[in-house]
Formats: C-alpha cells, sequence, structure tokens
C-alpha cells in the first residue's frame, strides 16, 4: 500500500477574514484570536480527502496528531497513521513542528506529501526536505504567492488521487514564494524565491505564481479608473479590493487607500480603510452597495486570494451582480485563456459565482469573461 503523508498547519488563514494578511508569528496569532478570527485549515483539509476517500483502502494516511492531521483524517473516514507524538508539540504548534514532521514521514518513505497551509508552511517544508519528495499544497492561508498549491481543496485532493493512482505521472518543479508580513501589513508587498518543490502537475488542478504588473500598465489602469469613477453613484457604498488596478481608482479619487486591505468609498470619499469582515458588514448594513475586485495578475483569483474579508457573507450581502470585476487587457492575456477564479470556501458562494461575468478593461471598454471555482 502507498503512504500518503498529511501535514495541517491549523493556525493558516486565521487572519484572512480579521484583516490581518496572515498569522505568523505568535503575537499575530494572538491578536487574531482576540478579533474573532476562527480556524479554516481543518474544513479545507476535510475537502481535500473528501476527493481521496475513494482510494483510501488502497493507501495509508499517516499524518501528525491532533489538528495537525489526526483530526480531518479521522472526521473523513480514515485510519490514520500518527507519526511519533514526541515530534509534534501536545498544545500548540509551529514551524519547528511542520519541519520535523515533514522529515518524519519522508523517513517513513511516504509516496507524496499532501499539506494545508499558506506560503510560510511551503517555506518550512521546502527547508525540512527539499524537493527529495513530491508535495502539494492545499491553499488554505492568506497569502498565497507560491505555485505549489492546488487550485483548491478539491483540486488538491483530486489531483492527489491521480498521482498515486499512478494516473498523473508527470512531475513539475514549482516556485516556492513568501512575503515579508510585517511589511504586507504596511502595504508593501515585495516577493521572494525561496526555492522549488516537486509537485504533481496538471495544468486545471493547479494554480500558478502569482505575477506583478508590467510597467506599461499605468495607462491601461487610468483608463479603467476613469470608466469607474465616472459610473459612481451617491446612492451607492463601494466596497474596493486590493490591487494596483483598483489602487489606481483610489488614486484617481485623491484618496488614502490601503493597497492590500479593503476599503470603503461613499459619495467619493473615504469612510473606512483596511477593514476587516466584520467591520465591512457593519459599513454596508441596509445599504446598497457594489463591489469592485480585481484578479491576481497570473493566478486569476478574485476571491480567496489576500482577500479573504470579503467573505462569503460579504459576497451575499453585496449580490452578485454587484460585483464590479476591472483588469487591464495585460492581466486578462496573462491568463492565456484560463479562466478567472473564485475560492471563498463557500462551495455554494463558489457555484453561484461561475459562469460567464463583465469585466472591465478600459474607458467604456469590456469582455464578458469565464470564471470558474
Amino acid at each position: 500500500m502507498k503512504k500518503l503523508g498529511l501535514i495541517v498547519n491549523p493556525i493558516a488563514g486565521m487572519g484572512g477574514r480579521v484583516g490581518l494578511k496572515g498569522t505568523d508569528g505568535p503575537e499575530i496569532f494572538e491578536r487574531a484570536l482576540q478579533l474573532g478570527a476562527k480556524p479554516v485549515a481543518q474544513a479545507r483539509t476535510i475537502e481535500a480527502l473528501k476527493a481521496i476517500t475513494p482510494i483510501k483502502e488502497a493507501i495509508t494516511l499517516v499524518t501528525c496528531p491532533h489538528k495537525m492531521g489526526e483530526d480531518a483524517a479521522i472526521h473523513s473516514g480514515f485510519k490514520p497513521q500518527i507519526i511519533n507524538g514526541k515530534c509534534i508539540s501536545e498544545s500548540s504548534t509551529d514551524a519547528r513542528d511542520t519541519r520535523k514532521a515533514a522529515k518524519v514521514m519522508r523517513e517513513m518513505g511516504v509516496a507524496m506529501l499532501l499539506f494545508a497551509g499558506g506560503d510560510g508552511t511551503a517555506r518550512d517544508i521546502h527547508k525540512a526536505i527539499g524537493n527529495s519528495l513530491v508535495v502539494l499544497g492545499i491553499p488554505t492561508g492568506v497569502k498565497i504567492q507560491s505555485a505549489v498549491f492546488a487550485r483548491n481543496p478539491s483540486a488538491a485532493g483530486e489531483l492527489c488521487a491521480l498521482y498515486l493512482q499512478r494516473k498523473a505521472k508527470k512531475v513539475h518543479e514549482a516556485e516556492v514564494m513568501d512575503i515579508n508580513e510585517e511589511d504586507f501589513r504596511k502595504g508593501i508587498l515585495s516577493a521572494r524565491l525561496y526555492g522549488y518543490l516537486k509537485i504533481p502537475y496538471r495544468s486545471r488542478y493547479v494554480q500558478r505564481v502569482k505575477s506583478g504588473s508590467p510597467p506599461d500598465e499605468k495607462y491601461a489602469q487610468e483608463a479603467i479608473a476613469a470608466a469607474i469613477i465616472e459610473s459612481m453613484s451617491d446612492a451607492i457604498i463601494y466596497i474596493v479590493g486590493p490591487g494596483t488596478t483598483t489602487r489606481t481608482i483610489m488614486e484617481k479619487l485623491n484618496l488614502d487607500y490601503s493597497l492590500l486591505g479593503i476599503d470603503i468609498v461613499h459619495k467619493k470619499k473615504l469612510v473606512g480603510k483596511d477593514l476587516s469582515e466584520a467591520e465591512i458588514l457593519k459599513e454596508i448594513q441596509g445599504k446598497k452597495c457594489k463591489l469592485i475586485i480585481t484578479p491576481v495578475g497570473g493566478q486569476g483569483y478574485l476571491l480567496g486570494r489576500g482577500n479573504q474579508q470579503l467573505s462569503p457573507e460579504v459576497i451575499a450581502r453585496v449580490g452578485k451582480d454587484n460585483i464590479i470585476i476591472v483588469a487591464t487587457q495585460n492581466k486578462i492575456h496573462s491568463l492565456k485563456g484560463q479562466p478567472l477564479l473564485v475560492d471563498t470556501g463557500d462551495k455554494k458562494t463558489d457555484q453561484h459565482l461561475s459562469g460567464y461575468s463583465k469585466v472591465i478593461i478600459g474607458y467604456r471598454d469590456s469582455i464578458i469573461y469565464r470564471v470558474k471555482h
């Protein structure tokens, strides 16, 4: 029987909805808890494991105690083999536990390592075992710049099952990227390449590495900004998502903004900056509102990557018809025909958002483009 390793970072992604842009470090984790952050990694791991259950009798699932994998595995109907508990902290977990677990699983001869987390977790896996194992990430973090992750949890499980059955034989070296969270919270985005991990590869299942905007994008962004501002109504509250394209709208309005957070504008004035999910819901309660978002360059994610404050509840309050998608032609072309993606953590929301949507690509210029979960 083939062995599949599973490591879960139980705190990954908890900072997203409360606007902390990550949970690296004990102080930030404590702050996230104080703000009411809820775990997301367990549910997303269970979603991934659901796609592997059809072959569970043919594999041995090797995982960590408790929240680092055992809980999700048992919930999904597996009878996991738990690695030596001495390797893992009982009361709390940190990066050292992830690194220890990865090394132990390699020594145990796992055929593949599935991990749930974000870029920090990917860095820990790389630091521990390099490219000595085939791995795949279940995206549960806030900032996911790396290309070692599947598109969503279900895709992670499906691709893992295909690889273990030798139905997906191609292996690809994918980038491990990460950014400094402290700078990220200050609105500074600077990604660094830490190395490569080997992943099973089928293009429809995995996400791409995030790419920045080329220097010549400014004119196109200004044209989009002019179109948006011209259409703004004083009767509507506008939720403005992160990104350089949306930043240009704020600049043209001469407003302060958070490049990497969520802001709210009403009557062309800033009424909220870098807001959490709860703060957004409070501001839009009982009011007409629209959401302006732009996809992540190179990856195509509209929701679920770096903007988890825009939760399923926020999206439900706004309504699908009130979501305004903006993207330059270069950004659309960089997708090479691949759809725009949504991964909100709620299947019904993702399905509701899927289909074809209008994308504003210039001044009074738009296209219809496919959105997929």
